[in-house]
């Protein structure tokens, strides 16, 4: 495992992280607790030294799970946990809902509040990184989320302030870390082979500040595992059911036929795996967080870390 620190001003980190949705029990159909409490395991065992989750992850379960494992962990301490806030799910606990419900709120009152129900979950005494979670552009154009994440780092309660960017508008957004840079010590980007739109304007502009980046969906929502075909279904409870409709695997499909020399010449590794370097080898990235559901899964995804042999011009169409 290697490691890398998050961006000038941010930890040093495990460049392969821990993707914590997938373990929260809602969004990704039926999970087993024991198993994902066996994959974060895994993942330490591993030398991973970083997990990322939301308070919106299964309504706090995800930070949960997180909790009890790291609770038996000798080297507790070590481990960076960066969590999001500004989904306020808080309205809906206890209820049914099948995928989970958007109710935005950044406000500061909000924020804090996430924060301080964070702490409590994680049972720690400042969270490493607090994100503001995919916000709209007209949410990010307010000063409320920002004096929030102020507010909290003066107090103590958060140690970096993070924002993650929202899903295809990495260029139409990129100008809020030019505003913003100075406080904000790590943004968290979408970005893998088949979607590099980062590349252009905000991954330079990340550069440019020191600015940390976290890589997320690096496998495309397990697509780049190599393991869905066109015809690959998903349930109710599953949000890839739209975000891998069988019109959109097809599109990925199609695109992902072209980075076949790559995978040629490197056999030995999974599609996974080469698809997690991209993401580690850019020079603007810091730390990649695939999710893993089992622990077979975390251990395949560790590997892309040791693969500095394969540099980024490697996948350069």
């Amino acid at each position: 495992m290697k490691y890398k620190q998050l961006g000038t001003r941010g930890p040093v980190v495990s460049t392969a992280g821990f993707g914590a949705w997938g373990i929260s029990g809602r969004d990704w159909g039926n999970t087993d607790d024991d198993k994902s409490r066996r994959a974060i395991h895994a993942a330490l065992d591993a030398g991973v030294t970083f997990i990322d989750t939301a308070d919106v992850y299964g309504f706090g379960h995800s930070e949960e799970l997180i909790r009890e494992v790291l609770d038996q962990a000798p080297d507790k301490n070590k481990i960076v946990i960066a969590t999001k806030a500004g989904n306020n799910f808080y309205p809906y606990l206890g209820k049914q809902h099948k995928i989970t419900p958007a109710n935005n709120d950044y406000s500061v009152k909000h924020l804090e509040f996430a924060a301080e129900q964070s702490l409590r979950r994680l049972n720690i005494e400042a969270i490493d990184i607090l994100q503001l979670h995919s916000p709209d552009l007209d949410i990010l154009e307010k000063d409320e989320p920002w004096l929030a994440l102020e507010r909290l780092k003066k107090a103590g309660k958060i140690k970096h302030a993070g924002w993650s960017v929202q899903s295809f508008m990495e260029t139409e957004q990129a100008h809020i870390l030019e505003r913003h840079h100075e406080l904000l010590d790590v943004i968290q980007v979408r970005y893998n082979l088949l979607e590099r739109k980062a590349e252009d304007v905000l991954f330079p502009m990340a550069l440019k500040y020191g600015t940390g980046v976290i890589v997320r969906i690096p496998l495309l929502f397990g697509f780049l595992s190599g393991k869905f075909s066109s015809a690959a279904t998903f349930g109710d409870n599953d949000h890839r059911r739209f975000n891998l409709s069988p019109e959109k695997l097809a599109g990925y499909l199609s695109a992902l036929e072209s980075y076949q020399p790559v995978f040629d010449k490197y056999p030995q590794y999974t599609t996974a795996q080469m698809s997690l370097r991209l993401c580690i080898s850019h020079p603007s990235c810091h730390t990649v967080i695939p999710g893993g559901k089992t622990p077979e899964q975390v251990r395949e995804n560790v590997v892309a870390s040791d693969l500095d042999f394969i540099p980024f011009d490697t996948f350069a169409l």
